[in-house]
């Protein structure tokens, strides 16, 4: 596998290798779209236009230390190709230009300059009425689009939802998992230790990992959290389903209603937000809100840091509540 780096030259001969440039066209600048995790991603601007080009590695980016399958840039391609197919979904999504599968490197539409949600894990910060919709309208109309009623087709992702699985539903549990969270937030050690030595909790957190990793009937998205839409000018955009697979909606759901609770959004506004896909889609609300519980606590004491504001107070209050939803 060759390796991507930001060098102009290095970038130019690759592309054109590909004949994914032009002949008349040449880069003025490579640099980072954003704060991502997983992936080597950069925004190519030419005397043309302007791509982003993302490649995949045996590593996660912000994590070397952190093996991941380094085919999942063809897992996400494969992912818009599908959804795609539903006109609806296909104006919220990245084109995909190029992809070269033997070096996991996808060339995609520029959706242009902007931030994703993650600012609403902010003080303050609430997310409007109508993106908020508009980002449960675009799950469930991929819920109910893409399903095995509707497609022959699946896109199983072992790889990366084992990898998931481990981060979600073991990881966090370990006595010794080398993060300190009195570095993130004094105490918040303390409010962990008590959930990993809680054999009853960590039992039920494994029997919900085991209906992740079965296979489904629907196509999820995978990772459906702030971090994944985007705010543009044109509206909300769906970016990032490398962790996609066919699951249950119980997972997608309750990974997006934790990360709301985790932002501090208006519990109304939520309530409206289970409503809204309810309306076109089936859910098991109890089994749905055991996912939110795991999300909570994976992200709160786990490796996958968010950009939190809420107090330890707080944190310890999501905790509390999470443990007590699982064990019950």
């Amino acid at each position: 596998m060759i390796k991507l780096n930001n060098t102009i030259a290095t970038l130019s001969s690759y592309l054109l290798s590909k004949e994914w440039l032009y002949e008349d066209e040449t880069i003025l600048s490579a640099e980072k779209p954003g704060d991502g995790n997983m992936n080597f991603t950069l925004r190519i601007t030419t005397n043309r236009r302007s791509f982003i080009i993302k490649q995949s590695r045996e590593y996660v980016e912000k994590y070397p230390q952190v093996t991941a399958p380094s085919e999942r840039v063809l897992r996400e391609a494969e992912f818009y190709k599908l959804a795609g197919t539903v006109p609806q979904l296909k104006l919220m999504m990245p084109n995909v230009i190029g992809l070269d599968q033997e070096n996991s490197i996808m060339l995609m539409d520029d959706l242009g300059k902007g931030l994703d949600y993650s600012y609403l894990y902010e003080d303050g910060k609430v997310i409007s009425e109508a993106d908020l919709l508009t980002v449960i309208y675009f799950i469930a109309k991929l819920h109910t689009a893409i399903n095995s009623e509707t497609t022959s087709q699946r896109i199983v992702n072992k790889n990366m939802r084992e990898l998931n699985h481990e981060h979600i539903f073991k990881y966090p549990y370990l006595k010794e998992n080398g993060i300190n969270l009195d570095d993130i937030l004094p105490g918040l050690q303390e409010e962990a230790n008590t959930l990993k030595q809680d054999d009853k909790l960590k039992k039920a957190v494994l029997a919900l990992g085991k209906l992740y990793l079965a296979n489904g009937t629907v196509l999820l998205h995978g990772d459906y959290f702030p971090g994944s839409w985007l705010k543009r000018a044109s509206g909300v955009r769906i970016i990032d389903p490398e962790f996609c697979f066919f699951g249950i909606p119980e997972f997608e759901i309750g990974v997006t209603i934790a990360h709301l609770k985790m932002a501090d959004q208006p519990e109304e506004l939520i309530k409206k937000a289970l409503r809204h896909y309810k309306n076109s889609c089936s859910l098991d609300e109890e089994l749905c809100e055991k996912f939110v519980a795991v999300e909570i606590i994976r992200r709160i004491i786990g490796l996958a840091q968010l950009p939190l504001q809420i107090p330890l107070k707080k944190r310890v209050e999501l905790l509390k509540e999470a443990r007590k939803t699982l064990i019950n």
